[in-house]
């Protein structure tokens, strides 16, 4: 948990909150629950009091908590009072003090990926951060290949498409297979790469926005780099809802999003950049000449939400507080106990693997053989208006769109139980 400056600390004394008080103070009465993550996984009273930690509407089952992630409770007073603070003193705080604020949350924020604080950059989202890395990549020459998925995300598609006017790259793409293996998608990189040896860049969408499928980073990784090419890693699913280590991924670029699994304020994301890479990164258009060495010149936001990085370390401390593992097997669990009941039935396809490897608390799914964008969102439009549950049609698969359902730390099992006998009554009304 991040510390204030003495000056931040005169402020509190005058009304305003310090960074983490709030947090700690609320997580200190939750009940205690296993040690084991698979254990805590179904502890219901646990979970029972981490969702009175935050707001929940009752205006509808909210299963579409992919868009970015609501913040507890203690994290929004925090970044209430740090909005306060801000538009109080505007720039007097902003160039007189929040240069010492902003250390502590560099410093928290790193460690909690297990890298140093030279080695990240704050942004304002993951597009904002994988952009700067795809666009700013320097390595490629004149026909050199770059590699993207059906399953990335689209402006991280397109941005790697731009490769090619850009710097001359033959962009190449793949269908990641459907059902997905292990072994099938590491089979699918090795064949990518071994038929376009002239492949020196690679996109990775870590979990992806589209299915939930987790992929096999760190193999994946190394199988590029014994081909001599790089990752660029799309992390914005994966901090947060899968046990996250930059140095157990292997990956020397990822971008990251603090508001989706972290549970920060809206507009906070990182880039990550091994440290002896930055050279490959070019700075941004407007850095001074000769450009400094450092991550900083990589990345230029303007001016950014200083009350948004203020409540970061509240966040990051209520991450903390639940566990890295622990919120990766609560998020298994309430995915597995919709995905799982139905998998073998004729007339759905789930399209995230049952191997734990392979899935988080992400899970698309299709009525059988229907892929259109119409027939799904119609699906989705459905379970919102007859059961009251929200979800989101996506597209962009190669094999047809799907619903994607994403439940957070605080859905209940009772809530992914009318889920489901949403879906069992629709399949007992579908045709064949």
């Amino acid at each position: 948990m991040a510390n204030f400056t003495r000056r931040a600390m005169l402020g509190a004394a005058s009304g305003l909150a310090v960074t983490g008080l709030a947090s700690a103070q609320s997580l200190a009465r939750l009940p205690a629950t296993s040690a084991d993550p698979a254990l805590a996984a179904g502890d219901g009273a646990y979970w029972r009091a981490v969702r009175g930690l935050y707001d929940v509407t009752d205006e509808m089952i909210h299963l579409e908590h992919g868009n970015w992630g609501m913040m507890a409770r203690p994290v929004l007073e925090a970044h209430k009072a740090a909005l306060d603070r801000v538009n109080a003193r505007t720039s007097i705080y902003a160039r007189r003090e929040f240069g010492g604020d902003f250390q502590p949350i560099l410093a928290a924020t790193a460690a909690a990926i297990g890298a140093g604080e030279d080695e990240i950059v704050f942004t304002r989202n993951a597009t904002e951060a994988m952009q700067a890395l795809i666009s700013g990549y320097n390595r490629l020459r004149p026909g050199d290949g770059v590699l993207y998925a059906d399953l990335d995300y689209p402006a991280m598609q397109t941005a790697m498409g731009w490769l090619s006017a850009r710097r001359g790259a033959r962009v190449h793409q793949i269908t990641l297979p459907e059902p997905a293996t292990h072994q099938a998608i590491l089979d699918a990189y090795v064949g990518a790469l071994e038929a376009n040896p002239h492949i020196r860049l690679i996109l990775l969408t870590h979990l992806s926005h589209r299915t939930g499928l987790v992929l096999p980073v760190a193999e994946i990784v190394d199988i590029a780099r014994a081909h001599g090419a790089d990752v660029l890693l799309d992390s914005a699913h994966a901090f947060g809802q899968v046990d996250f280590d930059v140095a157990a991924l292997g990956a020397d670029f990822i971008g990251l999003n603090l508001h989706k699994w972290i549970g920060a304020p809206l507009g906070v994301g990182a880039v990550y950049i091994r440290r002896g890479r930055t050279g490959d990164i070019d700075p941004y258009m407007n850095a001074e000449q000769p450009p400094p060495e450092g991550i900083r010149a990589r990345v230029h936001t303007g001016t950014v939400n200083l009350a948004a990085l203020l409540a970061v370390p509240d966040a990051l401390s209520v991450h903390a507080a639940l566990g890295p593992a622990r919120k990766e097997a609560r998020l298994r669990h309430l995915r597995s106990l919709w995905a799982e009941s139905l998998r073998a039935h004729p007339g759905i396809e789930i399209l995230t693997p049952p191997d734990p490897r392979l899935h988080a608390g992400i899970t698309s799914f299709r009525l059988a053989g229907q892929t259109s964008l119409s027939e799904n969102a119609a699906l989705a439009t459905r379970l919102a208006e007859e059961f009251g549950i929200f979800t989101v049609m996506r597209d962009g698969l190669a094999s047809g769109a799907c619903v994607r359902v994403t439940p957070a730390v605080f859905t209940s099992e009772d809530e992914i139980g009318a889920l489901t006998d949403a879906l069992r009554t629709i399949l007992a009304s579908t045709p064949g």
